[in-house]
């Protein structure tokens, strides 16, 4: 029997949610931008690189492929009008009461804990660089869209944000002679 694989490793993970990201408009930098832009208001000691690492690792993990996969396909399939009733109108218009796309969004965020979800909900509510090009794109009378590309790319941003934060949390505690044992940082 001859069955296609559904287990992939991190790698090819990764590789497969660039690929998507690039059909679909979005290049690795944009969401680092934006990941930097909002740390970067916290603590101004951060660098463009920490964030894009960040970027790189989260589009490695298993979650992070299974939504952004998902959530791309949605959005092409609702370019090629494949839904049937109103939930065809209800994604290609990205009826703001829907509030589906926004889920996936706080799911990848909510990955790098509440703080991550906050970031989200900053970066959704403000639209900042490539979120707000795939949200425009996406609206009115244009054959693209992007309901939940914009969510999942403005959550990966966050989570890379909250990411950076992290890390940088646990350099500074490791300052502490107190700390005996080497955090792992996930």
């Amino acid at each position: 029997m001859n069955r296609e694989r559904n287990l992939f490793s991190r790698d090819e993970m990764y590789q497969m949610n660039v690929k998507v990201l690039n059909e679909r408009g979005v290049k690795l930098d944009e969401i680092a931008q934006i990941a930097f832009m909002q740390q970067s208001k916290w603590n101004p000691n951060i660098s463009y690189l920490e964030c894009k690492e960040s970027v790189d690792k989260i589009l490695s993990l298993r979650d992070v492929f299974h939504i952004l996969q998902l959530g791309a396909e949605i959005d092409r399939l609702t370019e090629q009008k494949a839904f049937k009733g109103p939930i065809q109108e209800i994604l290609a218009t990205d009826l703001g009461m829907f509030g589906i796309d926004e889920l996936f969004g706080l799911e990848l965020a909510g990955m790098y804990g509440t703080i991550g979800r906050t970031n989200f909900g900053d970066i959704d509510v403000n639209k900042p660089g490539i979120v707000a090009k795939l949200n425009f794109d996406g609206k009115g009378d244009k054959p693209a869209c992007h309901t939940f590309l914009d969510d999942i790319v403005g959550a990966i941003a966050a989570a890379a944000s909250t990411r950076v934060a992290q890390i940088e949390n646990e350099l500074e505690a490791k300052k502490d002679p107190t700390i005996i044992e080497e955090p792992k940082l996930f």
